[in-house]
Parts: C-alpha cells; sequence; structure tokens
C-alpha cells in the first residue's frame, strides 16, 4: 500500500509542476514512470517501456500527416473559403457557419489546430455587430465537438483507451454525444448573446489592418480572405467565392471522404478501423504526387500530443502494473454510490481540463474509470463519453489556451474584460452542468437498461 500511494503521489506531483512549469507533462513523465517502474514496482525497464501507447502513436501521426498535407496544398483553405462564400450577408448563420468550419479543422487530428478560425470569427463579428461571446462560444462549441472525431486527438485518446480497455465503445457513438452536447450549447450561447446586434467602434490599431473598408484578412497558409468592403456592420457586402480548385485539391478532398467514409462504414460494420494505417496510405499517395506538401506536412506532425500521450499513459501502465488503478477504483466504489463517484470524476476532469491539458486529463482519467466500471455497475461506453466531453466543454475557460485566444482576438479592445468574465462564468459553470447533464442523459439510462 504505501509503495503505491508513493507512486500515485509522484504522479500527481510530476503532472502538477510539469503543468506550472509549462512542459510538456508527457516528456517528464516517462522517464519518472521509468524511474518508478524500476524502483517500487520491480518492474524491468523493457516491461515499462512496453507500457507505451504505440497504436496511439501510429493512429496520432497518421492522421496528422495526411490532414498536414491537406493544408500545405491549400485543400482546407479552399473548402473555408467556399464555406464562407455561401452565407453572403446572413449574418446570424456565421456562427453556426464558424461552428462547423472549426469542428471541421478540429477533427483532422489536433483539435487546437481549430484556432486558426479565431482571428477570422472574431474579426466577423465586429464588422457584422455579431456578440463576439456568440462567436466565440460558437467556435468553442465546434472545436470541442470535432477533437471527438475518430480522426482526432481527444477521439482518438478515449474510444483506443477504452478499446485496448475491452470496453465496447463505437468511435461514432463518442463522437455523435460530443457533438449533440454542443449542438446544444451553441443553440443557448445564441439565446443568451444572439438577440441583437452589437454596434461598437473600431479598434484603430487592429481595424486598420483587418476589418477597415476593403481589408484582407489573413487566412491559414499565409493567403487572404477578402470580407468585404461596407463601412458599418450587417451591410450586404458578401465574400468573395473561391477560384475552382486544383487537381490535387480535389483529389485531396476525394482522399477525405474515402478517410471518413470507410471509418463510418467499418464502424457500422461493427468493426474497428485502423485510421492510422488510412492515413499513412493516404498521406503516402498524397506525398507522391505533391513531394513539397509532403515534406511541409512533416512539420503538422502532432509531436507533442503524441509525446504527452505517451508519458502520461506510460505511466498510468506503471500504476496498473502495481494495483493503483484498482485501489482507487475501490476506493470510488466504496464511497457508498457509483453514481457519486462518476459525477464526481466527471467534474473532477472539467475543473482540472479548465486549468490544464485536456489531452493529459483524457489520457490519464480514462484509464482510472475503469475499475468504477467493472466494479461500479456503471455502463462503460457512458461514463467513458462523459469523462471526455465533460474535460473538453470547459476549454473555453480564458485559463486555457482555447478561451485565451478567443479573448486575444476580440478585435475591441475594451470588450475584452467582457470577454473574460463571461468566458470564466461560462467554463466554469461547464464544470457542474456537463457532470450533471451527461450523467442524467447517458449514465442513469446506460445503468437502468444495461
Amino acid at each position: 500500500m504505501t509503495a503505491q500511494l508513493v507512486a500515485l503521489g509522484i504522479f500527481i506531483a510530476v503532472f502538477a509542476i510539469a503543468a506550472i512549469r509549462n512542459v510538456n507533462i508527457g516528456i517528464v513523465m516517462f522517464p519518472v514512470a521509468c524511474v518508478v517502474g524500476l524502483w517500487l514496482a520491480d518492474l524491468s525497464l523493457s516491461q515499462v517501456i512496453g507500457e507505451f501507447p504505440l497504436s496511439i502513436l501510429v493512429l496520432l501521426v497518421g492522421v496528422t500527416y495526411f490532414f498536414g498535407i491537406a493544408h500545405s496544398n491549400g485543400t482546407i483553405e479552399w473548402l473555408i473559403q467556399a464555406s464562407l462564400a455561401r452565407v453572403g450577408n446572413r449574418d446570424t448563420l456565421f456562427p453556426a457557419v464558424f461552428f462547423a468550419l472549426t469542428a471541421v479543422i478540429s477533427a483532422m487530428g489536433a483539435p487546437l489546430g481549430g484556432l486558426v478560425m479565431a482571428p477570422m470569427g472574431m474579426s466577423i463579428a465586429h464588422k457584422r455587430g455579431i456578440d463576439p461571446m456568440l462567436m466565440a462560444l460558437a467556435m468553442g462549441a465546434g472545436l470541442s465537438a470535432g477533437a471527438f472525431a475518430p480522426t482526432s486527438l481527444f477521439g482518438i485518446i478515449t474510444w483506443g483507451t477504452a478499446n485496448e480497455a475491452g470496453i465496447a465503445l463505437s468511435p461514432l457513438l463518442l463522437f455523435g454525444v460530443a457533438l449533440a452536447l454542443n449542438l446544444v450549447l451553441l443553440a443557448v450561447a445564441y439565446v443568451m448573446f444572439g438577440r441583437k446586434k452589437v454596434i461598437t467602434a473600431q479598434a484603430p490599431a487592429f481595424s486598420e489592418a483587418m476589418v477597415a473598408r476593403g481589408a484582407a484578412l489573413p487566412q491559414y497558409g499565409g493567403s487572404t480572405l477578402d470580407i468585404g468592403d461596407g463601412d458599418t456592420p450587417g451591410d450586404d457586402d458578401e465574400l468573395p467565392a473561391p477560384e475552382r480548385p486544383t487537381g490535387m485539391q480535389m483529389l485531396t478532398i476525394a482522399m477525405m471522404v474515402v478517410l471518413v467514409g470507410a471509418v463510418v462504414v467499418m464502424s457500422l460494420m461493427g468493426l474497428t478501423p485502423d485510421i492510422g494505417v488510412l492515413g499513412y496510405g493516404l498521406g503516402a499517395v498524397a506525398a507522391l504526387l505533391d513531394a513539397s506538401s509532403g515534406k511541409k506536412a512533416m512539420s503538422r506532425i502532432d509531436w507533442g500530443s503524441v509525446l504527452l500521450v505517451g508519458g502520461i499513459i506510460t505511466y498510468v501502465g506503471v500504476l496498473t502494473e502495481m494495483g493503483v488503478v484498482d485501489m482507487l477504483g475501490e476506493g470510488a466504489v466504496h464511497l457508498g454510490s457509483p453514481l457519486v463517484a462518476a459525477v464526481l470524476l466527471c467534474a473532477a476532469a472539467g475543473l482540472i481540463s479548465a486549468f490544464a491539458s485536456t489531452t493529459g486529463m483524457l489520457a490519464a482519467l480514462v484509464p482510472l474509470a475503469l475499475p468504477l466500471i467493472a466494479d461500479g455497475g456503471i455502463p462503460g461506453w457512458a461514463l467513458i463519453c462523459a469523462i471526455g466531453v465533460c474535460a473538453s466543454i470547459v476549454d473555453v475557460s480564458p485559463f486555457s489556451t482555447v478561451g485565451a485566444t478567443y479573448v486575444a482576438t476580440t478585435v475591441d479592445e475594451d470588450a475584452r474584460p467582457r470577454m473574460t468574465k463571461l468566458l470564466t462564468r461560462w467554463g466554469l459553470s461547464m464544470v457542474v452542468v456537463g457532470p450533471v447533464v451527461l450523467t442524467l442523459v447517458l449514465i442513469v439510462p446506460g445503468m437502468v437498461f444495461s
């Protein structure tokens, strides 16, 4: 028992110190896992290294490389421009469109990639008189929804870990739960912040470069997107349609359809799609046809997430070998109500994620929830979905990278204090709202009908 508590204490301390020092938690966690494994768990070095999640590494590298090519050859930019051009002067649709665009980009391997939409979204909101809170919440919800796609980091970690533990969790079910809840949050944001136009003064230093008459808004990849030449919010100028896609861009779009289609079809057939291998294969074909984009895409592989997840899961593997995970599960069951334990676990995921790494939370908490599933009668798919979504919907807090980006890209500097205050309230309220709602709509029905 003493060795187990020491190992758990070291895990918590390393996580906290690395987060405070803003160092990749996985890089610090991996060597410490080796020391703890050799010193306290009586494991060999090869046994400790064997806990490194190679399957998740293949998933992350394959997917982020393929979508990195789609970014490099301009396919993603073309899709964004084509989508925005269809909105025209229907200003009320912009938040919903940015929800969808952010979700699509977030689904392409790295959730934080969705932040590329932040400067554009907040600038258009300012020009069109849309409340910046509505636009920020729309993009934040889109980022959270897309992050749980089978092709994105949060989805890969959540259902990948569940799958390795023998828990039947469909990647499409996980994505569906995240998408449904975030669509509800989008609707709530429309009700709270979409009732009237916001007329604000142009912020001179920013507006001259970004949203003045005839200005061009910087876009992902270094190109530009004209957002119109009107002077007042809500004018009837439309975003220009992009040029026809190149042959390589059309082929890349077809490959994206093949990847998504393969995942959907295989999941519906009850098979587990190896998305990483599909990503590698499509990426290899695209790189052979367009070597320049293939080389540029190498820098877009999400190595930071690979190291983060790898280090944490390796340490959690050591804790599992020591019986720490089973000990925590038994303690949770002994609280008297497995349902209470599940709610507290979801709340902890949300609270810590509001200030720390969501990826790290998922890598750490999903394995720790497994004993509660085994011993407490909690349906595994429901609890895993709830933990994942609860850890993500708080990310609009200004204390996280996502929320801080939306505050920083708010065009009107006078509106930033309001944004900080409201995003803080929204993010922290999700710590309570998320666990309660997901317990009522997922966990309780799952317990009743299982």
